[in-house]
């Protein structure tokens, strides 16, 4: 992979802060889509001095590794976010964006070529930069009511499978019983497994509470996108919290 890596296409964005980092700050992997309809809107974006966005790797839809920042500068990408207890997750972070219209222009499966491109860099750097499982995440994992890329069709499972971030051990039924709702009281329970796994909990509106719990469905449950709160979903967050 470093082969690799020393041969990547390079396309530098103006986009990122002129301070150095430590190698020891970058401590995340956060996964985008561009939400564009193409390469050429993306990329024209990601390195125009107006758009104030960008990021350290850019997957194309043919599968082709671009690199846009390099590691050791923070690249503009994550915005206001929040894992655990780090915000501005810039900062701490590496940012991928992989070429996908995203929900509003047809959104569709990644494919073959860009998911094992995925694969590869992220084994590299997380390898490189020591990052924990737990830290691998999308944009909306930590902007949760801004933002809903990498979506429901992001192969986090297939990641997972390949020793790249973090999955529940709960075999997915399609019951009654594990789709029902539940009580108030495992509603706070649930919350407090959410906070547990790291995700900000300050949501007080219902409406604010269904799109953090379609968040975390599009990520662990991506068969059922609804926002209602089941015993799957429960027992979902449990076995995450309890995740080595």
């Amino acid at each position: 992979m470093q082969k690799n890596v020393e041969k990547m296409i390079t396309n530098y964005s103006p986009n990122f802060s002129i301070k150095k980092r430590g190698k020891n700050k970058i401590k995340y992997l956060i996964y985008h889509y561009t939400g564009m309809k193409n390469d050429k809107l993306a990329i024209k974006k990601l390195t125009s001095s107006n758009s104030n966005v960008s990021c350290h790797y850019y997957i194309t839809a043919s599968g082709n590794i671009i690199r846009m920042v390099p590691d050791l500068y923070v690249a503009w990408h994550a915005g206001k976010s929040h894992w655990r207890n780090h915000k501005s997750l810039n900062y701490n972070s590496i940012g991928i964006e992989i070429s996908n219209p995203g929900h509003e222009y047809g959104y569709r499966k990644f494919n073959g070529r860009q998911v094992k491109s995925l694969i590869k860099i992220s084994k590299f750097l997380i390898k490189k930069y020591k990052i924990n499982k737990k830290n691998i995440l999308g944009h909306s994992d930590i902007a949760p009511l801004r933002k809903i890329d990498p979506g429901e069709k992001f192969p986090w499972k297939l990641l997972y499978k390949n020793k790249i971030g973090m999955w529940h051990n709960i075999n997915l039924r399609k019951t009654k019983i594990f789709r029902s709702k539940l009580s108030q009281s495992n509603l706070i329970k649930f919350i407090n497994y959410l906070k547990k796994i790291g995700y900000r909990i300050e949501y007080s509106k219902s409406h604010q509470l269904k799109k953090l719990i379609k968040i975390f469905q599009m990520r662990f449950r991506p068969g059922l996108v609804d926002g209602k709160l089941d015993l799957e979903c429960f027992m979902i967050a449990k076995s995450l919290v309890n995740l080595k």
